[in-house]
């Protein structure tokens, strides 16, 4: 299967420290980890990790950071033509700080303008799509030409895009805010009938498969006509850097090899789970065989 991965690239260099840093205080830190990041683009490197045939489209500046990020993709085997230089663009540079005592991350990011479209026309067939609203009318040109394929929104803030592009996926997997921001409602985890108050809401809008992402809660969407909540996987965190974006590309392999729905939320789930307990959003990203190893275990 050919898949097609259009959004946000960047570079992202990860500060392992201890405690969350106190103001004016100098630190020094034993090392820190370099890597390309993204939402789209990390689902598209864990696709390509995991034996896809993947292709990234993606605007990065004509700068160092976007050739490190071109040379992640080259390393892991992802086809690069859609990866656009663009003159006078700016790589976007996040830098985080990963709190080992408590799994959290706080992320410093410096974004260019958007580029709403490559250059270059998108002129692959692709049997699957992951796309996370950037780049939005490149997206929408490989949608359209492919309304055959599986295709995926990681839709994780709401805006003018992700309501736009929504209507052309199979699967949106939106996160907690994007719900709440979409129906103005505040959501009670705990409380079902809202759940799927806010699910249909969402549903009837967009008229396809809908899954929200409810953190720690786990996810919820309909199973074979039921409504259900498939549990997060509790583990010790100490990055959650780029966890949601390995979900995404982990749900994107498994729905596009046939697994059943909620079976390829689970796995996705182990997938996210696995790589916060390590350090570096793309250097966490598990091997396929230790998902399916940690799901024959637990």
């Amino acid at each position: 299967m050919k898949v097609v991965c259009v959004g946000h690239s960047t570079f992202d260099t990860t500060l392992p420290m201890k405690e969350y840093p106190t103001e004016n205080i100098k630190y020094r830190l034993e090392h820190h980890i370099e890597c390309g990041g993204g939402p789209a683009s990390n689902g598209a490197y864990l696709l390509a990790k995991w034996g896809m045939d993947v292709t990234i489209a993606s605007v990065i500046g004509d700068d160092y950071y976007g050739d490190r990020v071109i040379s992640d993709f080259e390393q892991i085997g992802a086809d690069t033509t859609y990866l656009e230089k663009m003159p006078n663009h700016m790589t976007t540079s996040s830098y985080i700080i990963a709190n080992m005592s408590n799994g959290s991350r706080t992320v410093l990011s410096s974004k260019d303008e958007p580029v709403r479209k490559l250059n270059k026309p998108i002129d692959v067939h692709a049997d699957v799509i992951l796309v996370d609203g950037e780049h939005p009318e490149s997206a929408y040109e490989v949608l359209s030409k492919n309304p055959d394929a599986i295709s995926v929104l990681d839709a994780g803030r709401l805006n003018d895009d992700t309501k736009f592009l929504g209507k052309f996926v199979t699967y949106l997997v939106c996160s907690k805010d994007f719900a709440e921001d979409f129906t103005n409602k505040k959501i009670d985890v705990n409380n079902k009938n809202q759940l799927i108050e806010i699910l249909e809401e969402i549903r009837a809008y967009f008229n396809t498969n809908v899954i929200i992402t409810l953190e720690a809660a786990g996810s919820f969407t309909i199973v074979d006509g039921e409504y259900q909540i498939i549990p997060s996987i509790k583990v010790k965190a100490l990055d959650s850097t780029g966890a949601g974006d390995i979900f995404h590309g982990a749900f994107t392999y498994f729905i596009a090899n046939h697994y059943p729905l909620k079976e390829a939320i689970r796995l996705a789930s182990i997938t996210g789970a696995i790589s916060v307990t390590r350090v570096g959003s793309r250097y966490s990203i598990p091997m396929l065989s230790e998902v399916l190893e940690y799901d024959t275990a637990i």
